[in-house]
């Protein structure tokens, strides 16, 4: 009887970051390779940009709203009524606005993706782009992430001013 053969869970864990560091390098080599896929990265900002925009615009809304409902008793009570706005704008930029839409944007953005690329996986997608000489690193993921990295941030401003605005608004 062959016995099993178990990796240590730290010896685990080095080779999972291995895998990682590789991947990042092979990332970082596909970014400045010739052929960058222009087209899918505009598609891609789209995706992620435009269409989490509704998602992102409603929960900062609401956030505003009720962010000015939680702190207006308070400060009417220590006298500070005066800071309600700047205590407002200071808490939802620096701390509510960008955690709350960098969690939806993980949640929607990261389900979406990694459905359409495992459907990809299933239906055999990827394994036809790398036959017919084409780079799925560098069409698939490169795109992705650089779109991501971009449209998040973004998404994080526009946010925080629509949660300004239903602060104020209330």
């Amino acid at each position: 009887m062959a016995e099993e053969i178990t990796i240590p869970g730290w010896k685990k864990w080095l080779e999972d970051i291995g895998e990682q560091v590789s991947f990042f390098t092979r990332f970082i080599k596909n970014i400045f390779v010739g052929g960058f896929e222009w087209s899918e990265f505009v598609r891609q900002c789209y995706e992620i940009g435009y269409r989490s925009m509704m998602l992102v615009g409603i929960t900062s809304f609401i956030m505003g709203v009720v962010l000015i409902l939680q702190l207006r008793p308070t400060l009417v009570e220590f006298g500070a009524a005066s800071m309600l706005p700047k205590t407002l704008s200071v808490s939802f930029i620096r701390e509510i606005g960008p955690v709350i839409i960098a969690i939806i944007c993980a949640g929607k953005i990261a389900s979406s993706i990694g459905a359409e690329l495992g459907s990809m996986k299933v239906t055999e997608q990827l394994d036809a782009m790398d036959v017919s000489g084409a780079n799925p690193l560098q069409y698939l993921v490169v795109t992705r992430i650089l779109a991501t990295t971009l449209m998040v941030p973004l998404l994080s401003i526009i946010g925080d001013v629509i949660g300004l605005f239903g602060g104020f608004w209330r």
